[in-house]
């Protein structure tokens, strides 16, 4: 009762009603771009369809609020003709990572958690976790000694708590993964989430809590301790407090009948790293369904990866955070907990590059920004499909660059398009 009670409360603060959320097309010029400069995009991805690298590519930027540039370059289809669509609904994989961040930062304004708990307290078989000393390759048995204490949320949120990765992470954990029957939570068939982290809770960790960056199932776990503290399924958490009030209407898990004509074809590299349709059925480190999002009644809710939008949506929530919380009225998160989520959180410790890690993104430090287009202070992150997205507080910028392709062998085009979209900039 309490539970719901604060959620009631906090609803009426955002407004659960549907936002009339807007990003106007304006002409580059009146924002500080140059048109010319800007249609650069179109020949960069021209480029690498012309190398038969991808087949097209969706990209969005945004100045002060206002589109200066939305497109649907290429095929989405090209063996049967049909042509990618700006509106084409996307597996935006990791960037579910942000938008489970923001829900866990929502609670905690709420007091309904706090980001140095144990997350035993919300999910008790985490209480005594145990590290990983031995691995044998042959029958995947391993031994493990106890950790120096528990994982916390903040742990979770800096991917610091020891946790890996499955089916895409290292060959140790996705065996020891595989064993146990935990999942990297899309591409599924069936499933919830709620099994697949009690069966996590139970298996070692990489390394001893908070002692470094590891990327992995973190977000998974906020995900289930969403549902834990909210008394709801992800799902309808995030529609009642994030997708409704910032107007985000093509953003799922699973796609409404009436729209799964809108999902994005899934490409892949052939082995002379030549784009292909992905077929319907792959294997990466067990079986994997190309069009899980167009499940009937699907119910698999990844906080770290399960999500599909629309560039336009994911816009929506992007100029959110880069308004201090806000868009239109609807106060979705404080500028505060902004700040805490796009301050350095790993100190000194190494993402394995010049940036740094705050509560759900990565950072661009001074020290990045140096050899970087973007500015200091950029937060971003990207997903498994070749999507990548960042938020430049500085020149007011929020950007979106869309594949669906894995394995994708020219990871090199994202930072191509950063520099594209800075030189437009007059």
């Amino acid at each position: 009762m309490k539970k719901m009670l604060l959620l009631w409360i906090y609803a009426s603060v955002i407004g659960t009603l549907t936002a009339q959320s807007t990003l106007p097309t304006v002409a580059p010029e009146t924002v500080g771009f140059s048109t010319p400069r800007l249609e650069r995009i179109n020949k960069l991805i021209q480029e690498y369809m012309d190398s038969n690298w991808i087949e097209g590519a969706i990209a969005l930027v945004a100045r002060d609020g206002k589109i200066v540039y939305h497109q649907a370059v290429g095929y989405d289809n090209k063996a049967s003709g049909k042509k990618l669509q700006k509106d084409a609904i996307w597996r935006i994989a990791s960037q579910t990572k942000a938008i489970t961040s923001v829900a866990i930062m929502q609670l905690y304004e709420q007091g309904a958690l706090l980001l140095d708990d144990a997350i035993s307290k919300y999910i008790p078989p985490f209480k005594k976790p145990v590290v990983l000393q031995s691995f044998n390759k042959a029958d995947t048995s391993y031994t493990t000694v106890p950790a120096n204490r528990e994982i916390t949320i903040r742990d979770l949120l800096t991917h610091t708590s020891g946790i890996g990765y499955a089916q895409i992470g290292s060959e140790t954990m996705n065996a020891i993964y595989a064993k146990a029957g935990v999942v990297g939570g899309i591409g599924l068939q069936g499933g919830i989430q709620r099994d697949n982290i009690l069966r996590l809770a139970s298996l070692p960790l990489v390394h001893q809590p908070g002692e470094k960056f590891t990327y992995g199932l973190n977000t998974d776990v906020l995900g289930y301790i969403v549902e834990v503290v909210s008394g709801l399924s992800l799902d309808a958490y995030f529609k009642q407090f994030i997708f409704e009030p910032l107007g985000m209407n093509d953003t799922y898990f699973y796609i409404p009948p009436i729209k799964q004509n809108r999902l994005a074809m899934l490409h892949m590299s052939d082995k002379n790293n030549r784009v292909v349709n992905c077929p319907e059925e792959i294997m990466v480190n067990g079986k994997f369904y190309r069009d899980y999002p167009n499940q009937s009644g699907g119910t698999f809710h990844s906080g770290g990866g399960g999500l599909v939008s629309t560039a336009y949506d994911y816009a929506l929530f992007m100029q959110m955070l880069l308004n201090g919380g806000q868009l239109n009225g609807k106060q979705i998160i404080s500028r505060n907990s902004i700040r805490l989520m796009t301050t350095n959180q790993l100190g000194d410790k190494s993402m394995g590059r010049a940036s740094k890690f705050g509560l759900g993104f990565q950072v661009i430090t001074p020290a990045d920004a140096a050899s970087n287009t973007v500015s200091e202070g950029t937060f971003s992150w990207g997903g498994m499909f070749a999507s990548s997205f960042w938020i430049d507080p500085k020149e007011k910028i929020v950007a979106q660059f869309v594949l669906q392709q894995y394995p994708f062998t020219h990871g090199e085009l994202a930072e191509k398009f950063k520099s594209v979209v800075y030189q437009a900039l007059r």
